[in-house]
């Protein structure tokens, strides 16, 4: 049997911006591998978590949507086939800093293989991209290492979307990255059924102020005070309203105290969907470990045993001291660690913390986001392993506004013919775009641009020159760029 190993654009990575670069690229006429090296797609949604969470923040603060395209795609098409919730938009929503769109995950990604079965798109899965092919500072091609052996791949572009910029890196572009010392902890997620809901909504009904209200303020005039977050618990008796719950203070206090709970996070978990409207509870942030980087594999293997081992206290803790988990088990543990901070490529135009804040548009924008982006949120998260200053680490646009990501983002500063898309665009650390919906903008714009270079030959730099041609393409599917809605 005969395989290519030519193609107009190869995309490494299967990720949330892989998929979706993938799709684009495909949709404009480009012949389109996509690698992964893993055997299933969908990264966050899939194998790191916390799986169903990228529909969280299709709007900003002031209530207006400004994420579309794929993401608004996948996630009505879910809605329609009984594999999503509908959007919970509450008054307390409307002012939060996000909102909540559920999808089973699960079936996320069987629809995710459906489409890319639908547009054409070659898969090569199980196969590691371990280095570029180049002339000068061009790259042409791809090395990768998989049951077949070493094997080299043509592509006249090829799109990085490992997240940690592993491919850009292999080319030789300049990247940034935060030292060990300070990196962002990455965490190992498990996820949970057997829940007492009502027993727990009866805890929480109780206690309002044991939970972190500021999961849902954003720091804007008008937005959510304390006493309105802790009224909406008090009123709370459907568990989908909450989207994830954080705090339990005075228990986790108590387990502190009896050695019962490990030091390095808040307690709390998000909820996952499931088939016919069941909900299980999902632990994102019940371990995490500092000091590693994701270009390491020492330091990932140290991070895989680590991040177990919390998770057995958080699991001990949640059946031992919270009202309604007696009775709960797991039923997954991810097979793989969510890396929260990595290399960002050096681009055409490096996204900064004041861009986010001051709201800031661009004319060769191609999507819009409104989410807080950089750092983790120490205060958020509660979290004791302190590797992020929130006043100093993080942006939050003004006014609950919607910002601009600028298409130079994506374009190494001195390579040609390749893109990056997902958590390693071009931005400084605040300004840091690791979350879901973000990831799958980028990688939209990243598969169009490089479609759209291929067809008109010229590279993805010069693609700037007539910028509108992108954009009109990103709108016609369905990406929000110039106006929110």
């Amino acid at each position: 049997m005969g395989y290519d190993t030519q193609y107009d654009v190869i995309v490494c990575g299967g990720g949330t911006s892989g998929v979706a670069a993938a799709i684009a690229s495909a949709r404009n006429g480009a012949k389109t591998l996509l690698i992964e090296k893993t055997g299933i797609l969908g990264g966050q949604m899939s194998l790191s978590g916390p799986p169903g969470f990228a529909y969280a923040r299709l709007f900003n603060p002031q209530g207006k949507r400004d994420i579309g395209g794929l993401v608004e795609e996948t996630y009505q098409r879910l809605l329609k086939s009984g594999h999503a919730l509908p959007e919970w938009r509450s008054k307390i929503r409307e002012k939060a800093g996000y909102t909540f769109s559920y999808v089973d995950p699960e079936w996320w990604v069987y629809l995710i293989f459906e489409m890319m079965e639908e547009e054409g798109v070659d898969l090569l899965l199980d196969t590691l991209v371990v280095g570029v092919t180049k002339e000068e500072n061009t790259v042409n091609g791809i090395i990768v290492e998989n049951a077949n052996g070493r094997n080299e791949m043509k592509a006249k572009r090829v799109i990085d979307c490992t997240g940690e910029g592993y491919v850009a890196i292999q080319a030789g572009c300049e990247t940034a990255c935060v030292s060990r010392d300070i990196i962002q902890p990455h965490t190992l997620a498990f996820t949970v059924d057997g829940v007492d809901w009502d027993k727990l909504l009866t805890y929480i009904r109780t206690n309002p102020d044991q939970f972190s209200f500021k999961q849902l303020i954003f720091p804007y005039e008008g937005a959510n005070t304390r006493e309105e977050v802790e009224d909406m618990y008090r009123k709370c008796y459907d568990i989908k309203e909450l989207g994830e719950i954080m705090g339990f203070y005075e228990l986790r206090d108590m387990a502190l105290k009896n050695g019962d709970w490990h030091p390095y996070s808040g307690a709390g978990f998000f909820l996952t969907p499931r088939e016919g409207g069941h909900i299980q509870a999902h632990f994102q942030h019940s371990s995490q470990v500092d000091h590693a980087l994701p270009t390491d594999a020492w330091d990932l293997t140290r991070c895989n045993i680590e991040c177990r081992k919390q998770n057995m206290i958080a699991w001990r803790f949640f059946k031992n001291y919270v009202p309604g988990f007696e009775h709960a088990y797991i039923t997954k543990t991810c097979t793989e660690l969510r890396l929260r901070e990595g290399p960002r490529i050096v681009g055409e135009y490096i996204l900064t913390r004041d861009d986010v804040e001051a709201c800031r548009q661009f004319e060769d924008t191609i999507g819009k986001t409104s989410f807080k982006a950089g750092g983790y949120h120490v205060a958020a998260m509660d979290t004791l392993a302190v590797c992020v200053d929130g006043k100093t680490d993080m942006a939050f646009p003004k006014d609950g506004g919607s910002y601009d990501i600028p298409y130079r983002c994506l374009i190494p500063k001195t390579i040609d013919n390749l893109l990056a898309a997902g958590k390693s665009v071009s931005t400084d650390r605040p300004a840091y775009l690791r979350y879901l919906h973000q990831t799958m903008v980028t990688g939209q714009a990243a598969g169009t641009a490089a479609a759209l270079s291929v067809k008109k030959g010229v590279t993805p730099r010069e693609l700037q020159k007539d910028i509108k041609e992108l954009q009109d393409n990103l709108v016609a599917q369905g990406a929000i760029l110039f106006e929110t809605r």
